[in-house]
């Protein structure tokens, strides 16, 4: 049974179990397909009513390219388990000669970038949809607003974590060229979408409150 498959609650308790995944990788994938779901819904409370006719096809669209992206950041919490299962391997393997450990260290050093580059996708998903977030907050059903607040924090939550899971990675990755490529790609998603997302939390705060 795949992740996408499990029922939420025995999800739920397979992250919090000792088994190595799902952990936080699928968990902030998981997020971000949460908050994307929610913005999709607000899109979906607005499309075919009269008041919101003049933004009728952007939503339609919005809404097409936020159902992609929450099947693709679903299928990512997939691949992260998938990812993290050679490095998993790649910690047992014997380091007693010289030879076992050269041959150690390059198995680790290819293991360690993979199971860096998923959560990074993770993030590249989470701030599009975070992009189609924005449109739905501005242009969708005011009866919805709060969904687009919390698709907003969500989508924070997804890029903040999925973040810490790139670096915990490339921290240990002796290509330090290759870490510093894979760290500045996810520096600039946060620096980039971290206030965005914020923006849009506090804009529906306000008119909440």
């Amino acid at each position: 049974m795949t992740f996408q498959e499990m029922p939420i609650d025995a999800f739920v308790q397979a992250l919090g179990s000792s088994a190595p995944v799902p952990g936080g990788g699928g968990a902030s994938a998981l997020a971000g397909a949460v908050g994307t779901a929610l913005g999709t819904m607000v899109g979906s409370l607005t499309v075919g009513k009269k008041k919101y006719a003049a933004y009728e096809a952007e939503l339609q669209e919005a809404m097409r390219e936020a159902k992609a992206l929450e099947g693709s950041l679903l299928h990512l919490c997939e691949k992260d388990a998938e990812a993290f299962e050679p490095l998993s391997k790649a910690y047992s393997l014997p380091r007693s000669t010289e030879e076992e450990k050269k041959q150690r260290e390059i198995i680790m050093e290819a293991a360690l970038e993979i199971a860096a580059a998923v959560p990074l996708e993770i993030m590249e998903a989470a701030a599009k949809a975070l992009e189609l977030t924005e449109i739905f907050a501005e242009k969708g059903s005011v009866l919805a607003i709060s969904d687009a607040g919390v698709s907003a924090a969500l989508l924070s939550a997804s890029l903040r974590g999925a973040s810490l899971n790139v670096y915990v990675n490339t921290r240990l990755m002796k290509n330090r060229e290759k870490a510093a490529e894979l760290e500045g790609r996810a520096d600039d998603l946060l620096q980039a979408y971290i206030p965005r997302a914020d923006k849009v939390f506090e804009a529906v705060h306000s008119r909440l409150r």
